[in-house]
């Protein structure tokens, strides 16, 4: 079963390697043991239940909270050529009586429901009348009432599951205290099931908390340096995400609103423009982000403070879902706290305390001197065992340092009043950089001896300097115009009695710099950004064509591969991340053609090499994990041996790299393949006992070197195995 899994996972949703716990889950839920698994937003949940539902015989049931998650899963599930379906109320009734014949008549692997349809009469009958293998519990921190997004409707789900007896249950949450885990396993009465813990860390993600001195101005300054990026920012109130909203469409970025005051289409529109890339800023209360799957959003900001550890988490959760680098800021401010208590004393007990110490841990972890991530994960019970995670504005100390800025402020404020205090931002930005453009050279500013004095400093880093001398009171802004006048504290740094210091938006260097090294890969690094470009280009055509989001048809993570790999066939385009058959067939023609047509262009050739290379990869990491299956099926050690045309101790060596990537070996084979008495064998159980398995010299010396090393290895993944 174990290698139909990675067969369905590298030919048709194209990803060579499962990642952490996918395999060991998989391999649960198609031996129908119940399993609880807890796994980050971007960690691959879905693959846990879409992978069995390809191989069992019967249904899979998907139980989500939201009808857009259900839609975009159902989308995504049909570019793989995968049968799935969703019964909700955006279904006309033709839809929603045709997704019913369906069902009844097999035709679907996958069926996607909410709660409340679940619990409806006519459901509960419908699948009465079908195979049910697996029952999937989306977001099931839901269930407690000690998560922080309890829905009531989710606790009769454990009534509804005795429907199913002969149904695997799997449930699947990102955020999950270890009391809200036993109240699901409790509440599902999940008596015998397993549970899987994968990390919290989102290695990618660059956790930074800023105080909020001018949230406005402070998002601008955020948003300048980041230009054609996809984010989401996250307010208290409606009334803030309105006129932020309108703050940010002024300065001409392409934003849309989310909020429970928008009509439910107008919210549907917004969140449409948001995923097919028409739009690239969302500003919504935390109404929005449940149903995205977007993997492209590139940052998430907090303009206020969320309410919860639990629900930062999950929001911050849902940028670099494509593993690439992402910006998490959040501004911080005392009245934000007194806000929030505001609303908790208004709720009863047991809910008040419950909220209380909510707020309690989330303050703790935004006023922490440490690394960000020892009391995030610390919060989900996991202990962070680094010393600096490389990837946090605490570790980088960035904030801690604040520049002299006196030299540069002398510069910028000189030339306003050169130029008459007449002209904006940008045209002071553009005379400091020596810019002969028409109008600088039609006003004879090119002969002003601040002309072309900023050369040191790019746009971006004059434009936030120019915002930091607004924000200090040096300058004001014209409402009207946008021209620029001196403030009466502009003379005293003029005349260098004052001096300016502070701290321009520094994050994105960071990340550039230091950071960079701890997340980024050869690919990310070096890919085409000209290629690129016309790859997105290209998938956007497509989508729209399709009226599909754009990372259904190749994530960025794909396109940036195409990009670096310069694949000419459709056996090199297969080896590229995120391209099974099924999406070779349907869009590698119209990628190749793109990508040999740029090479030409440019002169490029294949990395023919490296693409090679990824298939040898390929084919190592297969044959251990064949080797280990083989195993388990019940071929003994010598029968592999001979099978493979190799020694014993090989085929010992790929049955340890298999048990040390977390799969179970069976003891029973191990102990059978040892030549060693029965005497023999306690004695080296007893030493391994004392000396512990890991090291075998220690293990070696206190037998009297009375038992070979070739011996000791088959007692060692013996031990090892019958102690997991």
């Amino acid at each position: 079963m174990s290698q139909s899994a990675r067969k369905v996972l590298q030919e048709t949703f194209g990803y060579e390697n499962f990642r952490p716990l996918q395999e060991e889950v998989i391999r649960k839920v198609l031996n129908k043991n119940d399993t609880l698994v807890i796994m980050p937003t971007g960690g691959g949940k879905s693959l846990c239940y879409q992978i069995p539902a390809l191989l069992f015989d019967g249904l899979t049931i998907v139980i989500s909270p939201l009808i857009s998650l259900m839609k975009d899963q159902v989308e995504q599930l049909h570019e793989f050529n995968i049968p799935a379906l969703f019964l909700n109320s955006s279904l006309t009734p033709e839809e929603y009586e045709e997704n019913v014949r369906k069902v009844r008549n097999g035709e679907t692997n996958l069926l996607y429901l909410a709660p409340e349809t679940l619990l409806m009469p006519r459901t509960r009958n419908l699948l009465a009348q079908v195979k049910i293998d697996c029952f999937t519990i989306d977001e099931a921190h839901c269930i407690s009432e000690w998560g922080h997004d309890f829905r009531p409707e989710y606790r009769q789900l454990a009534e509804v599951r005795k429907d199913f007896p002969d149904a695997v249950c799997l449930a699947l949450t990102a955020t999950a205290t270890p009391r809200v885990r036993e109240d699901i396993r409790q509440i599902l009465e999940m008596k015998d099931s397993q549970t899987f813990v994968a990390s919290f860390d989102r290695k990618n993600l660059f956790l930074k908390i800023a105080d909020k001195d001018d949230p406005v101005e402070q998002v601008l300054d955020f948003l300048y340096t980041r230009k054609n990026q996809s984010g989401i920012i996250y307010c208290f109130s409606r009334r803030q995400v309105d006129e932020l909203y309108l703050d940010l469409k002024d300065e001409g970025y392409a934003v849309k609103p989310y909020h429970a005051g928008l009509s439910e289409r107008e919210r549907t529109r917004n969140q449409e423009a948001f995923i097919r890339d028409d739009a690239d800023i969302i500003v919504a209360t935390i109404a929005f982000g449940m149903g995205i799957n977007k993997p492209d959003v590139r940052f998430v900001l907090h303009h206020d403070m969320p309410q919860n550890i639990e629900s930062y988490y999950q929001q911050i959760g849902r940028a670099g879902r494509d593993g690439l680098r992402a910006d998490c800021l959040l501004l911080f401010s005392h009245s934000d706290t007194q806000k929030i208590n505001y609303f908790i004393n208004q709720k009863e007990e047991p809910e008040k305390s419950v909220a209380k110490k909510h707020l309690d841990n989330l303050l703790d972890y935004l006023e922490t001197t440490e690394c960000r991530r020892v009391p995030l994960m610390a919060y989900f019970g996991e202990t962070y065992k680094k010393d600096n995670c490389g990837m946090c504005d605490n570790c980088l100390a960035l904030d801690s340092e604040k520049e002299d800025l006196t030299e540069q402020a002398q510069k910028f404020l000189s030339c306003v009043v050169r130029i008459e205090e007449r002209y904006g931002i940008n045209y002071v930005t553009d005379v400091l950089r020596g810019s002969h453009q028409k109008k600088i050279l039609e006003n004879g500013h090119t002969e002003l001896s601040t002309h072309g004095i900023g050369k040191e400093w790019n746009r971006d880093q004059w434009t936030q300097l120019s915002r930091l001398l607004i924000r200090k009171g040096y300058m004001k802004k014209d409402p009207k115009y946008g021209s620029l006048k001196l403030q009466a504290e502009a003379k005293e740094v003029l005349k260098g009695t004052q001096r300016v210091e502070g701290i321009l938006d520094r994050t994105q260097a960071a990340i550039d710099g230091k950071a960079v090294e701890r997340t980024s890969s050869e690919v990310e690094n070096r890919y085409d950004e000209s290629l690129f470009e016309r790859l997105r280009k290209k998938r956007k055509e497509i989508a729209d064509e399709q009226g599909i989001p754009p990372y259904v048809i190749f994530p960025d993570t794909t396109l940036m591969e195409m990009s670096y790999y310069y694949p000419q066939d459709s056996e090199s385009l297969l080896q590229i991340y995120g391209v099974g058959s099924a999406k070779e067939k349907k869009y590698g023609r119209e990628f190749l053609d793109l990508i040999r047509k740029y090479a030409d262009e440019k002169g490029i050739k294949e990395r023919s090499k490296d693409i090679e290379k990824k298939k040898i990869r390929h084919s190592d990491k297969k044959k251990h994990h064949r080797v280990g299956e083989e195993y388990n099926s019940g071929k003994s050690i010598e029968h592999l041996a001979e099978q493979n045309g190799v020694k014993v101790a090989t085929i010992l060596a790929n049955l340890k790299k298999y048990y040390d990537e977390g799969f179970d070996l069976s003891p029973e084979g191990l102990l059978a393949a040892s030549t060693l008495s029965e005497r023999k064998k306690d004695e080296v159980i007893k030493a391994m006992k004392k000396n512990g398995p890991e090291l075998l010299k220690p293990i070696y010396e206190d037998l009297n070197k009375s038992v070979d090393y070739s011996e000791l290895r088959v007692m060692q993944l013996y031990y090892l195995a019958n102690n997991k």
